[in-house]
């Protein structure tokens, strides 16, 4: 018979390493990608940009293991690249939503009133709009670049952020343990920042994590309509954008990044649905509202 000791053992394994194989294969997907945009490009031989017409449209092989495009570029190490890029664009685009939705999120709901009333309509009005149209509309206007596109991602983004943490502060204002500070005389900054916070940070950090994966479709959305990264940036929708006139030619040429891309926000949200169960259920079901 196994041991308390092993038995506790198995315990913090299994909440680490979850049981659902859907769950295992999120989380392996999501490291692998971490894994490959960190040290990929570190360990491939060919230049991302660099052309070799002479190599164009190979099929894929030994020396190149997903072919070339139509420049004669590795595709696998386009790839590489584009992973680190597209990652880090939905690593910084996240931040910025959360930061700006949770504080509109945090003042509205301590500070009520008439300061509530503004914020949240400003917050119904950006959620009135499908986000990636209001992005199409913004990215059009300010020109085609990636800072423009993570700008426009940014906008129209942070409101589900705002809801969700106004929601949760709503809750906690009328706690005891709030009640309580407030009684000892201790600022609103004080309380925010010791009550407030620490209990907005779970159900805040389930929403980023899913929210990654939007991110990351939404980039190679506008990406392949020429509003985001431009050739010959080694991004996953220009990829596709540069490839669809090759589909019959050269099927890795959409192939390779659409399975990137679809891996990617698959792994994110199974990784988000995990988190999201560890929640109680009233915040599980605020964050599923959103």
């Amino acid at each position: 018979m196994p041991t308390q000791r092993t038995t506790d053992k198995r315990r913090q394994w299994t909440d680490i390493v979850p049981a659902n194989r859907l769950t295992q294969f999120g989380v392996v997907v999501v490291f692998g990608l971490l894994v490959l945009a960190v040290f990929g490009p570190m360990v491939s031989p060919y230049d991302p940009v660099e052309q070799h017409l002479l190599n164009r449209l190979q099929p894929p092989s030994l020396a190149h293991p997903l072919g070339t495009d139509q420049l004669g570029r590795d595709v696998l190490t386009r790839l590489l690249y584009g992973a680190r890029l597209s990652l880090g664009i939905a690593v910084a685009v996240t931040a910025v939503r959360l930061v700006v939705g949770a504080a509109v999120g945090l003042v509205a709901g301590y500070a009520g009133g008439w300061v509530d009333e503004a914020l949240m309509r400003l917050v119904d009005t950006l959620l009135a709009f499908p986000g990636i149209i209001l992005a199409l509309v913004i990215a059009g206007i300010l020109g085609p670049s990636l800072v423009n596109m993570m700008l426009a991602l940014a906008v129209v983004g942070w409101a589900s952020y705002a809801r969700l943490v106004r929601s949760s502060v709503l809750s906690l204002r009328e706690r005891e343990f709030v009640t309580a500070s407030r009684l000892l005389g201790r600022s609103r900054l004080h309380v925010a920042t010791s009550h407030l916070i620490p209990n907005i940070v779970a159900p805040v950090v389930v929403l980023a994590t899913l929210d990654i994966g939007g991110v990351i479709l939404g980039t190679a959305g506008l990406s392949f309509l020429g509003l985001g990264a431009q050739p010959p940036t080694p991004e996953w929708g220009t990829m596709l954008a540069s490839g669809r006139n090759y589909l019959r030619q050269a099927w890795w040429l959409v192939n390779a990044p659409g399975i990137c891309i679809m891996l990617a926000v698959l792994g994110f949200n199974l990784l988000g649905d995990r988190l999201r169960e560890t929640l109680s259920p009233t915040q599980s079901a605020q964050i599923e509202q959103l």
